[in-house]
């Protein structure tokens, strides 16, 4: 079956290779009451946060705030000429969506404002700003550790399994850290909570997971990214956005699961289009969709159908194909597109010109790309494509070298960087991920193939989304395709023959895996368990 740019942007368009065997033992059970739909989480008023009161803000769910505005002007940024010259950069980057900032309140009509003496400033107290650093200071100081395989900490898979022929489609942690996105076959958006006993080590006592929003879309979801600047102590920075076949773009609200706005995009035809990618720019002023040889770029404070139009082709030359993924430098004002039609772009963020056409090497249309922290490096990867490929952008068509991964279908097979973009993971079509140490690989390119470091079974079937935890050593994966039964065999004689399911078991889950070194967690089991022994003696007393 041929690939169609249109209809095969996220399905698998072909039969999948036969799953791996069921390993021994008896599948999990799957609990047959997926329970009533879950409760909301509750919403923090930001007026009362810097006081630790507790009250309640309403605003209209439809309206789109002012977005955050990005760190200070960068003095690190460099032109995009400087990138395709070789320039080196030297200075020190900020990360896209780091969103350490949190966004200046304003007072609205019928809010309560604190005066404060001239000169005074509002601040939590020293106990609140003690603990903070202290809970920030443990969280950052373990890093990732592929010495031995990750452990399993918690799993989701029931919400998943009342839709027949359900599978998930990816993951993706929020910029925070606090909960998890996943996109899956029945066109809903789930959200996770990080379970409370991640962070008292509590392992043992962690049930299975269970979405606190669920956000349905009339078609096929294209793409979804979050807000950079998202942060769940601002209620009004919580969103995300989402992109369905023959809809418009949505803003969801990530407290209450509502759409916020949206966005339309239309073709010459002045026909609703919808977008094939979504990303939004770095300070989430922006947001930027892909369509057929076409960028279209909404401001996220106006939503309606204002946009600016950017067409990757010029006068018969340029990039051609659906856009089918962003990625935003980090240090310059430059995005990278991939398309359908395997191969990859350099643009300037300002007018969206074309700084550089990356040489077609893919075998398949591109499907995911990454720039590196120093945004030197670009890694890009593609459907039915079994390389990932690091491009050296300080010198435009070169690879420094490859990563091979089994990816036998049209899915798309996310891989993620870590924060210090030293470890590259992936998984595949067989549900193997895989780690690479891109520092081992040598900067003049003179290793074509980098091995993997680590290679671990995560899911039995295929291990389509992975995603890094921003500050945690933890992992998120999902798992599952689309399952077609085997030809061979017949339920029945007749001429109405029905064909059996597979006999693999379809492995459909959400996993949080947990990357770090194995002894800072003894650790903090032996300081939990001196401490309730202590609690215990002192009651006893």
């Amino acid at each position: 079956m041929s690939e169609t740019e249109g209809e095969g942007v996220q399905d698998d368009s072909e039969p999948p290779p036969q799953a791996p065997p069921e390993p021994g033992g008896d599948p999990p059970e799957i609990a047959e009451d997926a329970g009533a739909t879950a409760a909301k989480r509750p919403r923090r008023c930001v007026e009362h946060q810097g006081s630790g009161g507790a009250g309640s803000c309403d605003y209209p769910t439809e309206q789109v705030l002012e977005p955050t505005p990005a760190d200070a002007d960068n003095g690190g940024v460099i032109t995009s000429e400087s990138t395709l010259t070789g320039q080196a950069v030297e200075e020190v980057c900020p990360q896209n969506g780091g969103g350490a900032n949190t966004p200046e309140v304003t007072a609205e009509e019928g809010e309560e404002v604190c005066d404060l003496a001239e000169g005074e400033v509002d601040r939590p107290s020293e106990v609140e700003e003690h603990e903070t650093a202290d809970s920030v200071g443990d969280k950052q100081s373990v890093s990732l550790d592929f010495e031995q395989n990750p452990q399993v900490l918690a799993t989701a898979w029931t919400d998943y399994s009342h839709v027949p022929e359900n599978y998930l489609k990816g993951c993706k942690w929020a910029p925070d850290g606090s909960c998890l996105l996943t996109n899956s076959a029945d066109n809903v958006l789930r959200l996770f909570n990080l379970p409370p006993e991640i962070y008292s080590y509590n392992w043992d006592l962690i049930p299975e997971m269970s979405p606190v929003l669920r956000m349905a879309e009339g078609d096929t979801i294209y793409d979804y990214c979050w807000y950079p600047k998202m942060t769940s102590l601002d209620a009004d920075t919580c969103f995300l956005a989402s992109s369905s076949r023959d809809n418009p773009v949505h803003m969801w609200d990530a407290f209450y699961g509502e759409v916020r706005a949206s966005f339309r995009p239309y073709n010459h035809l002045d026909e609703l289009t919808a977008a094939h990618s979504l990303c939004f720019s770095p300070d989430g002023s922006q947001l930027y969709c892909g369509f057929d040889k076409m960028v279209r770029v909404f401001y996220t404070d106006r939503p309606g159908r204002d946009c600016e139009e950017r067409p990757t082709v010029v006068k018969k030359q340029g990039q051609s194909g659906i856009i089918s993924c962003f990625s935003f430098s980090p240090c310059q004002s430059v995005y990278a597109c991939g398309s359908y039609s395997r191969c990859a772009g350099l643009y300037s963020c300002q007018d969206g010109t074309m700084l550089a056409l990356l040489p077609t090497l893919h075998h398949g249309g591109i499907t995911h790309m990454l720039f590196s922290p120093d945004g030197n490096y670009l890694y890009t990867g593609g459907r039915k494509d079994s390389e990932i490929l690091c491009w050296d952008l300080r010198e435009p068509g070169k690879v420094v070298f490859s990563m091979k991964r089994n990816v036998a279908t049209n899915q798309r097979i996310y891989f993620d960087l870590d924060a210090s973009g030293r470890y590259l993971l992936s998984g595949d079509t067989e549900g193997v991920v895989s780690v690479w140490d891109t520092h081992t690989a040598p900067p003049d390119g003179s290793e074509e193939l980098l091995q993997p470091q680590l290679r671990f079974q995560g899911h039995w079937d295929c291990t389509n989304g992975l995603s890094i935890h921003p500050f945690m050593p933890l992992l998120a994966t999902s798992s599952g395709q689309r399952q077609f039964p085997s030809p061979g065999d017949s339920d029945s004689d007749g001429d109405g023959a029905v064909m059996s399911a597979p006999v693999s078991r379809q492995d459909n889950a959400l996993c949080v895996w947990w990357a770090g070194p194995l002894a800072a967690a003894q650790d903090q089991d032996k300081e939990l368990a001196a401490t309730e022994a202590e609690s215990a003696a002192g009651l006893a007393s």
